[in-house]
């Protein structure tokens, strides 16, 4: 009984000091920039706005950038958290599936070829992208016995190929050059058009990945054990990639292919609060916004005072853990 009071309590207390930190980031990307805003300005904006340069530039730049970030690192945070359980495979991640290179290279096609797509039809555009070469891979990997390296394996081939065929598209075509900044994964410049584009598609994945939570637990039991407790396992898998769609393809539609948030997120999150997914996608989608905030505020320094993406930092981040995921292989528990 005083086993299970301290593991609630380290479960508050890591909602708690997450929630808090979130908090401290969301106004610290307010704060850091080319301008730097004072944080008593940042806090006044809040309750009693004016006209002001500043201010202005709070509410029209940094507050719907710093949402947008919070937004495609919880849902790629949640989405790697679902690959990892419905596959069973620790160094699954929409990044490493190519899910998110298979949306990045839908919609720099539908730049080439359908330039005055609007903004709803781009996210149509990447779900698409991501359900075939998700599809694909899996179908791939499949064949002749599934293991986590093949998976991977299979992944990145994948992922590879089509940023090939990405990049030569941009470099053959005009109407192209000016998303290459943006396949790096960026947040620059974002608007509330882009908290507006994002926002319906990450409420409906977050609440509906955190319902189907407790599913999802059993299904990483196994499928036997999970069909004697009379879960179709089936159904699971299906409404759990659909979920994935959602929450990666509405990420990439807005940010580019921002890599290995959720690859990171979810193994630190299993760490922190056990193996249970009712908390692990709850809390994947608190700390995935924390990884990403943060590091969008690291990644202004990288070339200071020009902007540098996102992606940069999350590269840097992510590439060693991936390495270190894939040496360690089979000793990873999920």
């Amino acid at each position: 009984m005083e086993t299970v009071g301290r593991s609630k309590l380290k479960v508050l207390c890591t909602a708690i000091a997450g929630i808090v930190l979130l908090i401290l980031g969301i106004l610290a990307s307010i704060s850091v920039g080319a301008a730097d805003i004072d944080a008593s300005m940042v806090l006044k904006s809040f309750f009693d706005a004016d006209s002001s340069k500043e201010q202005t530039i709070i509410r029209t730049l940094r507050l719907p950038r710093a949402l947008v970030g919070a937004l495609v690192g919880a849902n790629l945070a949640v989405a790697g958290a679902l690959m990892q359980a419905i596959t069973r495979n620790s160094l699954a991640s929409p990044q490493v599936f190519g899910v998110n290179a298979g949306a990045s290279f839908f919609i720099v096609s539908a730049f080439v070829f359908f330039p005055n797509l609007s903004s709803v039809s781009l996210v149509c555009v990447a779900f698409i992208g991501a359900a075939m070469v998700g599809m694909a891979v899996y179908s791939f990997a499949s064949g002749g016995g599934m293991s986590q390296v093949k998976l991977a394996l299979a992944g990145m081939a994948v992922h590879f190929f089509l940023s090939s065929l990405t990049q030569g598209m941009i470099i053959f075509s005009e109407q192209a050059k000016d998303v290459l900044y943006w396949l790096v994964g960026s947040i620059n410049g974002k608007t509330w058009a882009h908290v507006n584009m994002i926002l319906p598609w990450s409420l409906f994945g977050l609440l509906a990945a955190a319902m189907f939570s407790r599913s999802v637990s059993i299904l990483v039991l196994g499928e036997n054990m999970a069909q004697g407790l009379g879960q179709r396992v089936y159904r699971i898998r299906i409404l759990a990639g659909i979920l994935v769609i959602i929450l990666a393809g509405s990420s990439v539609a807005v940010a580019g292919p921002v890599g290995f948030v959720g690859l990171i997120i979810p193994h630190i999150v299993r760490r922190l609060v056990g193996g249970d997914y009712r908390r692990i996608i709850p809390f994947s989608a608190l700390f995935g916004a924390l990884l990403l905030v943060y590091a969008d505020i690291l990644a202004r320094f990288i070339a200071y005072p020009f902007e540098s993406p996102v992606g940069i930092v999350t590269a840097m981040i992510g590439a060693p853990f991936f390495l270190y995921l894939a040496k360690r292989g089979r000793n990873i528990k999920q």
